[in-house]
């Protein structure tokens, strides 16, 4: 079963909403490529349209947390991850209000808009900002779980999920959830491959493939990028001969370079980063741009051989 990861967050806030009245989702005309067009009309007294001005968006959010809301600011990552940096910083960070801004149609996932609208480097400015939480999560019910964390808990957070249906990684029911805990997708002792976001799937797709030839393949879901989970990934570096990380995100302060940091100081070994490039990407799909830079099954594998 595939679903779009902002379907699942929409409807989850529509129904939390009709019992937490200090919910507030903000948006900035963003309620179509957010699907939130039936909580607006279902929760207008709950719902707050700013229009094209993401950096206003975080702002008001930052007020509506100072003043005992909980505040959901949605716009695409590409612009939630730029435009309002400093707002994010400031407002949100530093000021410790408790807005999680989630930034939809992140990652190539618009495809042939191009870079203007590509968030390949979220990662790396989201997670720069001292006391901002960030978090990529794989499919539905990642999403769902991170969802009832936020609801209660009271720390700022960033969010970055896809524009498309993503393909589940995990059954209904079946997910072993702990928050800023990896979660282990497939059990392995050769080679570890780290993923996050709809990577997740092409890694667990190409474990499965690798175990079919007799490879034993670890697969963890680093959907908490920060706080990163860095007692899994040392296990991972102690227990298996080398690391692969995948990613939709640049090389440069991602997720693997973060764990080439974290294993070169505390356990030195063989770390492969699959990425995008440091350049604009290629017109396409997010599967073209997948395939066209080995992020997707058949790539992962390919990689993967070079390690084992």
């Amino acid at each position: 079963m595939s679903k779009a990861i902002k379907k699942v967050i929409a409807e989850f806030l529509s129904e939390e909403a009709k019992v937490n009245k200090d919910i507030v989702v903000l948006c900035s005309d963003s309620r179509g490529s957010g699907a939130l067009g039936p909580y607006a009309e279902e929760h207008s007294d709950q719902f707050v349209e700013v229009g094209i001005a993401e950096q206003n968006l975080v702002g008001i959010s930052a007020g509506l947390a100072a003043a005992g809301k909980r505040p959901f600011a949605v716009s695409p990552a590409s612009f939630l991850s730029t435009r309002s940096m400093e707002q994010a910083k400031v407002d949100v960070a530093y000021s410790h209000t408790n807005v999680k801004l989630v930034g939809i149609s992140g990652g190539v996932s618009y495809g042939a808009l191009g870079m203007t609208h590509h968030s390949a480097t979220d990662i790396a400015t989201m997670g720069s900002i001292p006391g901002l939480r960030v978090y990529f999560p794989s499919d539905q019910y990642l999403a769902t779980a991170l969802m009832k964390e936020f609801v209660t808990d009271s720390e700022p957070a960033y969010i970055r999920i896809g524009r498309n249906a993503v393909e589940d990684v995990y059954e209904d029911g079946k997910l072993d959830f702990t928050m800023d805990k990896a979660v282990t997708v497939q059990d392995g002792t050769e080679l570890t491959i780290i993923a996050c976001g709809e990577l997740v799937y092409e890694a667990k797709k190409a474990a499965e493939t690798l175990a079919a030839q007799g490879k034993s393949v670890r697969v963890l879901d680093m959907y908490c990028l920060k706080p990163l989970d860095t007692e899994a990934i040392l296990k991972a570096a102690k227990e298996t001969k080398a690391i692969l990380t995948v990613e939709e995100h640049s090389p440069y302060g991602g997720l693997g370079a973060m764990v080439a940091q974290l294993t070169a100081a505390e356990h030195p070994t063989k770390v492969v980063n699959l990425t995008l490039p440091d350049a604009p990407v290629v017109t396409g799909n997010s599967a073209d741009i997948f395939h066209h830079y080995g992020l997707d099954a058949e790539g992962i594998v390919k990689a993967a051989k070079e390690l084992l």
